[in-house]
């Protein structure tokens, strides 16, 4: 009997992957690009919005967020 082959990928992936299958020009791969650029762009403008009108998010906390330095230490082998 043939063992059953699951996919690790998401519905989401897959359909992005379908999509990707009918990108037969660099200009269409450009535009699809943008696109979904352009809709997680959105998705984060509006989660920002959605933190700055409940308040945890402020001009103080911007402030401090630009004066943090989260570099990776480097470690000398």
């Amino acid at each position: 009997m043939a063992a059953i082959h699951q996919s690790t990928l998401s519905l989401g992936q897959l359909h992005i992957l379908e999509m990707l299958s009918r990108c037969r020009t660099q200009d269409s791969l450009e535009r699809l690009k943008k696109t979904l650029f352009d809709y997680y762009a959105k998705e984060a403008e509006a989660e920002a919005n959605r933190l700055w009108e409940n308040g945890e998010i402020d001009d103080s906390k911007i402030e401090e967020w630009g004066k943090e330095h989260l570099r990776t230490p480097y470690v000398h082998s």
